[in-house]
C-alpha cells in the first residue's frame, strides 16, 4: 500500500488545491469539484479482501488535512473530503475515522470558530458525521501492532496549504536587518561622496532615511505584539464574524423587554384563590400603563329576596298576612272544603 499512499495523497492535494482557488468554504463549491473530478471512483478497482485496508488508507490520508497547522479553508476542505469519502467507501460495514484524544480539542475549537463565523454548512457536516458515528475515538492516532516500526517516514507537508500567520517575522530576521543596515550605510556614503565632488549638492542626498532599519524592526515588533494581543482577546471574548449579529439580537431582546414592561406596568401576580378578582396596579410608578382587569372578574348579583321585593308588589291586608308567620293548622285544614259523610253499605241477606 506504500505506492497507493503516495497516489492518494497527490489526488487529495489536487482536490484541495482546486478548492483553495475558489476562496470559499461552502460545501456547494466542494461538491462541484468532487463531481468534476469524479473522485468517488477512487474506491473502484480494489479487490474484495483489500477494500477495508484501502478505505483505512484513504481516510487516514484525508484526515491529516482536517487538523492544524493547515489553514481554516484547507481544514474545511479536509472535513468535506472525509464526509464524502466516508459515505462513498465500498467496505461493508463502513470503516470509521480514527480520532485520537489529543486531536479532540482541535476539533472542538474548529467547530467553535465555524459557529462564530456563521459557517453553518461546516457545522452541519461535522454534526452529521457525529450523528452517523463516523468517528472512532481512540487513544492513539495510529493503530499499534506487535513488531511494528516505531517511526514511519512522514511525507513533507504542502507549503501552499499552511497558514502563514507569522510571515513578517520569518522574513524580517536578524541577519536580514544586519545586511540591510550595511547596504544602507554604503549607499549613504556613496551619496555623500558624489555630493562632495560636485559643486552643488543634489537634493537626493537629503532623501536618505537614516532610521530605516530601526523603524522596520520596530514595525515588525509592534505587529507581533498586536498579533499576540489579538489572539488572546479572540480566545477570551470568542470574537468572530457572528459577533455583530449576536449584539443585534441582544439589542432587539432588550427592546422587546422594555416594551413589555411599559405595556404591563408593575402588576403583581395574585394567588390562585384570588385570581378572579381585579388586578391591582401601582399607579405611582411613572411607567405604569392602563389598569388591567381580570377576565374572570365576578359581578355581584342581588339576592333572591331583593329581586322578589322589586318584582312583586303586595298592598293592603295581604301584605300584613305575608309578613306574619303561618300556623301549622292552617296548612292542614281548609275552611272552604265541606266535611265528607261516611259511606253506607247495603247489607245482603243470606
Amino acid at each position: 500500500m506504500d505506492f497507493c499512499r503516495k497516489q492518494v495523497k497527490s489526488d487529495c492535494e489536487e482536490l484541495l488545491s482546486r478548492f483553495q482557488t475558489t476562496e470559499s468554504v461552502r460545501f456547494q463549491q466542494f461538491s462541484d469539484i468532487w463531481r468534476e473530478m469524479k473522485f468517488e471512483h477512487i474506491f473502484y478497482g480494489t479487490m474484495k479482501h483489500e477494500k477495508r485496508t484501502f478505505s483505512r488508507l484513504v481516510l487516514d490520508t484525508a484526515y491529516r488535512y482536517f487538523l492544524p497547522p493547515f489553514s481554516f479553508q484547507i481544514r474545511v476542505g479536509g472535513l468535506y473530503l472525509l464526509y464524502s469519502l466516508f459515505h462513498c467507501q465500498t467496505a461493508s460495514p463502513s470503516e470509521q475515522i480514527r480520532l485520537s484524544l489529543k486531536d479532540w480539542e482541535d476539533v472542538k475549537k474548529f467547530e467553535k470558530d465555524a459557529v462564530n463565523a456563521q459557517h453553518f454548512d461546516v457545522t452541519f457536516i461535522l454534526r452529521q458525521m457525529m450523528f452517523h458515528k463516523a468517528f472512532h475515538f481512540t487513544a492513539m492516532p495510529t493503530l499499534l501492532a506487535f513488531k511494528k516500526k516505531r517511526k514511519i517516514e512522514g511525507s513533507p507537508l504542502c507549503e501552499e496549504f499552511m497558514e502563514r500567520t507569522s510571515r513578517p517575522q520569518e522574513l524580517i530576521n536578524t541577519e536580514l536587518l544586519e545586511e540591510l543596515s550595511n547596504v544602507h550605510d554604503l549607499y549613504e556614503k556613496m551619496k555623500v561622496s558624489v555630493a562632495s565632488s560636485s559643486e552643488q549638492a543634489p537634493s537626493s542626498v537629503n532623501l536618505i532615511r537614516k532610521d530605516l532599519v530601526p523603524q522596520l524592526r520596530g514595525t515588525v515588533v509592534d505587529f507581533y505584539k498586536w498579533q499576540q494581543k489579538k489572539d488572546e482577546t479572540d480566545d477570551d471574548e470568542d470574537s468572530g464574524e457572528g459577533t455583530s449579529s449576536q449584539q443585534e439580537c441582544s439589542r432587539r431582546a432588550e427592546l422587546v423587554a422594555s416594551i413589555k414592561s411599559k405595556a404591563y406596568g408593575n402588576a403583581a401576580e395574585a394567588s390562585k384563590s384570588r385570581r378572579h378578582r381585579q388586578v391591582e396596579v401601582d399607579f405611582t410608578s411613572s411607567e405604569a400603563g392602563p389598569a388591567l382587569t381580570s377576565s374572570h372578574s365576578r359581578t355581584s348579583k342581588p339576592s333572591l329576596k331583593a329581586r322578589t321585593n322589586e318584582s312583586v308588589f303586595i298592598t293592603g291586608d295581604l301584605w300584613k298576612e305575608a309578613m306574619t308567620s303561618t300556623q301549622i293548622n292552617c296548612l292542614t285544614t281548609l275552611d272552604s272544603v265541606p266535611e265528607e259523610k261516611p259511606k253506607q253499605y247495603k247489607r245482603f241477606k243470606w
